[in-house]
């Protein structure tokens, strides 16, 4: 054996190695629908608040619940398409979809998330709007970086920029719808965009 072939049988061992510690590559064009459900969810919610006739939200109001609601389907629909576009895409390329490193990939993604979520529910409990929008921003940030480990990309700059945006919304609340849509919209349709420029190119 030459050591070229010694050196290329050392490199295919490796990307065995680690693709098989690592979850597929996540679809790209899931990231770009999941950003068109985020900017079609912020434009009904703006419309919801502009037409309600009040200048602040209650919890026990029609509107609140509405757009409770709009985020409930915006989260549902980007999951649901997220996991037919990947599991898609696995099957195309040959990988497993239902694994050891996926189970470690939703445990690792849905503990902040989890946790983030049901803290935010007990803040708008106690009629505290002020910090949503930041707080959903650091806490899916954090999931993302917290599963990036598991994942073949770049998942995790993903993460740190929404994270970014939700300290940048706490520090000016004002602004919190705007850069919510800037970071779960455009930073979404963006992140997708690069990933299926990377996926033609592999």
């Amino acid at each position: 054996m030459s050591e070229q072939d010694y050196l290329k049988d050392i490199s295919e061992i490796k990307d065995l190695m680690h693709r098989s510690s690592r979850f597929i590559s996540l679809s790209g064009l899931s990231g770009i629908f999941a950003g068109l459900y985020a900017l079609i969810g912020g434009a009904v919610a703006y419309w919801l608040v502009a037409n309600s006739g009040r200048s602040v939200l209650i919890l026990d109001g029609t509107v609140f619940r509405l757009i409770m609601l709009d985020l409930f389907l915006i989260a549902f629909f980007s999951v649901v398409t997220a996991v037919l576009l990947t599991t898609r895409k696995a099957k195309k390329d040959g990988v497993k979809v239902w694994d050891a490193s996926t189970k470690r990939l939703l445990f690792n993604f849905l503990v902040p998330l989890i946790a983030g979520g049901l803290y935010i529910l007990i803040i708008l409990n106690q009629q505290k709007y002020g910090q949503t929008g930041a707080l959903m921003l650091i806490f899916y940030g954090l999931a993302l970086v917290n599963a990036s480990k598991y994942t073949v990309g770049n998942i995790k700059y993903l993460g740190f920029i929404e994270i970014a945006l939700g300290l940048i919304c706490a520090i000016l609340p004002g602004y919190g719808f705007w850069l919510w849509i800037l970071g779960f919209g455009v930073m979404h349709i963006i992140y997708g965009s690069i990933m299926m420029i990377q996926e033609k190119k592999a």
